[in-house]
Order: C-alpha cells, then sequence, then structure tokens
C-alpha cells in the first residue's frame, strides 16, 4: 500500500526540494494541488513552529493524510533578525513576488556596511491522523550580497551567498543543495521519524 505524505506547501520550488530530500523514505509525496485541496492558512505564529504546526494542522483536517510542513525564514544580522518569520511576507508591495522582496532587502541594507551576515532558518513539522508530531529545525549561515547570482532556487537564494563554496544559494547544484541547505538540515533531522512512523518494521 503506498504511504501518502501531504506536503503543506503549494510552492513549487519547495515541494521539489522536499521530494528530493525525502526521495529515500520510497514514500508517495503529494501535495494540495494533486488533491485539489485550495487552503489559505494565516501564518499568525510568533515562531517559525507555531506557524509549520498551524499550517500542518489545517492541511491535516482537510486531508486526514499525515502532513509535512515547515516554516522559514531568512535573518538578517543587520536588521536584527529581520525579515525572519515575516520573510514572504517582507516587502510592502501588494502582490509582491521574490524579487520584490528581494530588492526590498538590499533597499533596507545599504545604510549598514558589509559584509550583511545571515543565516537561513528553517523548522520542520510531521503531524499525522493519530496525533503523533515532531518538529526539527536547521540552519545555514551565510552573507547577503547586493548582486544576484545564479539561475536555481528561490525566494532570496540569489542574493545569499556562502563564502565558503564562493557561490549564491541559487548557484549550488541541486544535489549539493539538497545537502546544505536549511531546508535539507531540518528535514534529515526529521526523517528518523518518518522512518519509523512509515516503515516501523524496517
Amino acid at each position: 500500500m503506498p504511504r501518502k505524505l501531504l506536503i503543506a506547501s503549494s510552492n513549487n520550488g519547495k515541494i521539489e526540494e522536499i521530494k528530493a530530500i525525502l526521495s529515500p523514505l520510497e514514500l508517495e509525496i503529494v501535495t494540495p494541488k494533486s488533491l485539489e485541496l485550495s487552503i489559505n492558512v494565516e501564518e499568525t505564529g510568533s515562531s517559525y513552529a507555531q506557524n509549520a504546526i498551524l499550517k500542518a494542522e489545517a492541511f491535516l483536517r482537510s486531508s486526514g493524510l499525515p502532513v509535512l510542513a515547515d516554516d522559514s525564514g531568512l535573518e538578517v544580522d543587520a536588521l536584527n533578525g529581520a525579515p525572519g518569520i515575516k520573510s514572504a511576507r517582507y516587502s510592502p508591495k501588494e502582490n509582491a513576488d521574490d524579487l520584490d522582496r528581494r530588492l526590498h532587502l538590499l533597499r533596507n541594507l545599504q545604510i549598514f556596511p558589509q559584509p550583511w551576515k545571515a543565516h537561513f532558518h528553517c523548522t520542520a513539522v510531521f503531524l499525522t491522523p493519530e496525533g503523533v508530531q515532531f518538529e526539527s529545525f536547521g540552519q545555514c549561515v551565510g552573507e547577503i550580497i547586493p548582486q544576484m547570482r545564479g539561475t536555481g532556487g528561490f525566494g532570496y537564494d540569489p542574493i545569499f551567498f556562502l563564502p565558503d563554496y564562493d557561490m549564491t544559494m541559487a548557484e549550488l547544484p541541486s544535489d549539493l543543495k539538497n545537502t546544505l541547505s536549511h531546508r535539507a538540515r531540518a528535514l534529515t533531522a526529521i526523517m528518523p521519524s518518518l522512518q519509523a512512523y512509515f516503515h516501523p518494521d524496517s
């Protein structure tokens, strides 16, 4: 019997990353789109974990399936941790896209000296119909640069620079990104819990 796991996201870039990272678990990954679910969860939590739980609970109620949700953000030292949990809603522009958010961030950083130290954070939550809940988190440390580089990834990836690799997150090969990124580290940490739930006899 296929073991279905619902990813509580409509972000195609995020979904593809999660599918790649979780591929060793031999699960059937389903998405809200594939189930014809249209849920808009207001991220009213005061932490990444609270927002991830809000999403997981909403999608579990609607689908009845085990759900994996995550909430992530970019925290810039010079901005006292902003945009943080508001990373996806950072630009004041209506219907802002990723480019709008990156440009708004760069404008806000102009008054500060470089390097602009920053890190990505991700909290992942796994929730099951039986009430089983696991959480994990991951971080990736780097800095913000004023030039956009690379065509991979999404969000703030083109301006998030990894000095050890001399590349932005958007320039990293996908297999390398899927070991280094904040989301990869959070999912790697939660994989034993998924394995124990979906493959208890292995």
